[in-house]
């Protein structure tokens, strides 16, 4: 998943960076939205942070010209949060809109809302004997359903969406209880162990990594 953060402050980019980064995102920048503008045109990008006050272009009027070259979608950020600003970027087709001073984990957050809302299409997921069915809101293992709660669901989904990748407990947290959870990481590790039996002979795939989280792996 390739991010293309637009801001004319170095600093507010590198800290995005950082955390889309850790995240497993691959990260390309532009101080402005000319610069934006040229980067779409020679390569393809999956989303695009950008900013709206800026030097050169303004992210309303490079917003705008790129969606005249390739439909991608849109995070906005501005250090203005009135809702007229926030509906002359609807207006424009963006899919969020983040005031500053913002949450990185935040902002992480509702980009990867966005990303899922875009895979949509992309609602069935099998690794080795296990299946969920996102449309049918079903999962299988070995052909046989199994019932699981809704937290457990979108725990396994979450795992199915990022295979292979090691997961923070922070980013799990993140993705499935939201942003705003205010609890504490042992609820991961209680799920985590109800999941297991769940998935019956393919528990193992459900490993932990020391130091970092959890990762599903696909040992194929």
């Amino acid at each position: 998943m390739h991010v293309l953060i637009v801001d004319d402050e170095e600093l507010i980019r590198n800290v995005i960076k950082e955390y889309l980064l850790l995240e497993n995102f691959d990260v390309s920048e532009a101080s402005n939205g000319l610069e934006a503008i040229q980067k779409v045109k020679e390569q393809d990008y999956d989303i695009i942070i950008m900013d709206i006050m800026m030097p050169k272009m303004d992210g309303y009027t490079a917003c705008r010209e790129i969606k005249k070259i390739k439909d991608i979608p849109f995070l906005m950020l501005s250090a203005r949060g009135e809702e007229y600003d926030k509906l002359i970027g609807f207006d424009l087709g963006i899919d969020d809109y983040v005031t500053k001073p913002f949450s990185p984990k935040e902002l992480v957050a509702r980009l990867k809302a966005i990303v899922r809302r875009q895979n949509k299409n992309s609602q069935i997921y099998e690794v080795a004997g296990i299946k969920l069915d996102d449309l049918a809101h079903e999962v299988s293992i070995d052909n046989k359903l199994v019932e699981l709660t809704p937290k457990e669901y979108e725990l396994l989904k979450y795992f199915l969406e990022n295979i292979n990748i090691a997961l923070s407990r922070e980013s799990i947290l993140s993705n499935v209880w939201g942003y705003d959870f205010y609890g504490d990481d042992r609820t991961i590790d209680t799920h985590i162990k109800t999941l297991r039996k769940h998935l019956g002979p393919y528990k193992n795939l459900l490993i932990t990594v020391r130091g970092r989280g959890y990762k599903f792996e696909n040992k194929k």
